[in-house]
This record gives C-alpha cells, structure tokens and sequence, in this order.
C-alpha cells in the first residue's frame, strides 16, 4: 500500500512538472546560497590559517620597547634594552620555548656584476628556518662555525635572486653589500606575499653577529624570536618569557616594559574567530531562503488541494483512508524538499567553484554543509507540507464529490 501512495505521489508531481520546478525554486536558491558561502567562507578561514601558519611554528616574537630621549619618547622598537644574551637566558630558563633566534636588520644597498638591488638584510641564528618555517631551495644555510666567526655569507630570496642573478645559478655568486663583499651561499624556497602583502622573499638572511658587526657595529638586537615547544605552551611561554625579561632588565614592579612579547596563536585564533562568525553571517543570512522555499512548498501544496479536492474525494469515495491521502501529499512536499535539496547542492558546488575560478577566491566544499543541507530541507518539506497534507486528508468525501 505505501509503495502504491508512493507513485501516486510521483505521478502528481509529474503531471505538473513546470508547478513543481517553481516550488523547488527556492529551496535550490537557498541551499545553493548556504554551500557558496560556506564553501567560501571556510577557504577564506583555511587560507588566513595558512598564511599565519607559514609565518612561524608556534610563534613568539618578543621587540624592542620605546626609549626616552630629550623628553622625547621613540616609538616601538628603539630601546636597546634586547641582546643575544638575553635570548641563550630564555633558552636555559624557559621549559616551554623549543627554539630561538635573534633578529637585528637594516635596509643595504646590493650590487651583483652590472645589477643592483635595495632590499632589508636581516641577521638571524642557525635555528631561523625551523622557527619561522623556510626551507631552502638551493645551497646550504649558514652554520654556527659562521655565526661564532661572523663569516660575510648570505642566503637569499627568490626576488633578490632574480634581481641580482637573472638567468643564473646565485649560489656560490659574490656580492657587495654596502662596501663589503658577500658570498651566496644559498636561496630559500619562494613564499609569495604574506597576510599583509609583503613579499616574503625580497629578503637576505645572513648570521646575526655579521649584521651586528660588520654592519651596524651595535651589541643589541630589534627581536627575539622564539618557537614554543607546542600551540597549548605559548600562553605559558608567553608569561615566563616576560617574567624572565623583567628581571634581566631590573624592571621595578609598576614600571613599564621596555619590551613586548606578541604571540601569533593569539593572531590566528582571532582571525579564525571572525572568519566563522562571517561564515555563519552569511550562512544566516542565505537560510532565509529556505524558509521562504518553505513557504512555497506549503502554498503551493495547498492550492494543489484545492485543485485536487474532486480527485481527493474520488480516492476516498472507493476506499482511500485519510491517512493515504495524508501520505500522499506529505510524500509530494517530501519530494519536492529533497529534489531541491540536491539540485541547490549542486548548483551551490558549482557557484563556490566558478567563483574561486573567476575571482580567484579561496574555498572548501563542506561535506558536512551538503549533508546538513539535504537534510535539512527535506524537514522543510515535511513541515511546510504537514497543514496541507491534513487539509486534505480532512476533506469530506461527499462535500469533495460536489466540488466544483
């Protein structure tokens, strides 16, 4: 019996097909809108992970505070308060750091042959890499015999690459920097822009006692920078971090630091934060249409009884039970819920796929959004399409027969 009500319901919708696409309409809008901008949001959440996860691995960054001088109070990072000495004393003391490098640089002038280039010479320890995630492509980093002899060796970026050595094999090249004469010893993996739009690799990397001696003749650094040994101890490295730099600089309780520890969690996590509440925004904001849908289920379901009211009473006039005639209509809302589930799917697929091809948006299809998404208007289907099937399941069948 009920695969009997089941085609008489497939019949009914396929008798007025063009009714029936109508119906779907909004439900295919509003599930296609909620998967594009899930999918849109979620890549946009993945793609801002990334680019603060290729920042650094657990990421302290500890700069330089402001100095007085005049009456006159500098800006974030010009004390000289930061050495390399307090860097080995976080290592010996802070549990919860698995790696540090100090970080002091200056923008140089680079000539190479006829070729020449400006760019920020950064002088960083042999751990640089491992903390700040660059890998080289070409060469060898610098070792700790280079950093104790403050050797003239440099590692380069891929846009200094092509700047200075277009078409040719930098490592082993000779450069000057400023009046001094460097060798290239390697070149690092490209990394595009970053989340502000810096090119990551307009960059040259040399020992940080090089820059600090042969360069800037200074005995201070402008930063610290420090991997913890896993996401959950940054907080804690954090804290321990700045207690232990407090002390070193003989900071009395009150006094302002002359430094400050950023921790890039913190970063990620805010931007991850906003990056859902946008997505559920937008989500919100796409599942009135499926309410709307709803609605068009539950008018047109009810005009169809009206229309259907002589055929209504005819099923019911040689046998049909009311709960039949229920059935019947709530397996056609039913339908109508799912087809358009799975049409909006689809359409919603394409629409995240054509956009991140046409616009060069980020995105991830959520197979958790297309399950929530079919399931959830087939519940549209049978709720809105509940009333009418009652309504007709009401009907009297002499009062229907008389129906004109």
């Amino acid at each position: 019996m009920k695969t009997a009500v089941l085609k008489m319901a497939l019949r009914a919708l396929a008798r007025n097909k063009a009714r029936s696409a109508l119906t779907m309409l909004g439900i295919i809008i509003g599930v296609a809108s909620v998967i594009a901008m899930v999918s849109l949001g979620q890549g946009a959440q993945q793609q801002v992970q990334d680019r603060i996860s290729s920042m650094g691995t657990n990421l302290l960054i500890v700069q330089a505070g402001s100095q007085r001088a005049g009456g006159m109070r500098g800006g974030a990072g010009t004390s000289t308060s930061l050495t390399p000495e307090d860097m080995q004393a976080i290592l010996r003391e802070v549990p919860s750091v698995a790696a540090g490098t100090p970080s002091v640089g200056a923008t140089v002038p680079l000539v190479a042959g006829n070729q020449n280039w400006q760019t920020r010479a950064e002088g960083v320890d042999v751990t640089q890499p491992a903390i700040r995630v660059r890998t080289v492509a070409q060469g060898e980093f610098f070792t700790e015999a280079d950093v104790r002899s403050a050797a003239r060796v440099a590692v380069i970026g891929q846009t200094v690459a092509d700047a200075l050595f277009p078409g040719q094999d930098p490592v082993g090249q000779t450069m000057r920097v400023r009046n001094l004469t460097f060798r290239v010893i390697g070149t690092l993996q490209a990394k595009g822009q970053s989340q502000m739009g810096q090119d990551q690799d307009d960059t040259l990397l040399m020992p940080y006692t090089t820059v600090m001696k042969k360069l800037m003749a200074t005995n201070y650094v402008s930063s610290l920078q420090f991997s913890a040994v896993n996401q959950a101890a940054t907080a804690t490295a954090e804290r321990e971090i700045a207690a232990l730099l407090r002390a070193r600089h003989n900071l009395r309780p009150g006094q302002e630091d002359d430094f400050t520890v950023r921790n890039l969690s913190d970063v990620a996590e805010t931007a991850a934060e906003t990056s859902k509440v946008m997505t559920m925004l937008l989500s919100g904001i796409a599942a009135v249409s499926l309410l709307v849908g709803g609605i068009g289920i539950m008018n047109i379901m009810l005009v169809s009884v009206t229309e259907r009211t002589r055929e209504i009473g005819i099923r019911m006039a040689v046998g049909a039970r009311s709960r039949q005639v229920q059935w019947q209509f709530l397996i056609e809302s039913l339908v109508l819920g799912l087809l358009g589930g799975l049409t909006g799917i689809a359409v919603g697929v394409a629409t995240a796929y054509g956009l991140s091809i046409g616009f060069g948006w980020p995105s991830v299809l959520s197979p958790t959004a297309m399950a929530g998404s079919a399931i959830f208007s087939m519940m549209i289907g049978i709720f809105f399409g509940y009333y009418p099937a009652r309504q007709a399941a009401a009907l009297d069948p002499i009062e229907a027969l008389r129906f004109e």
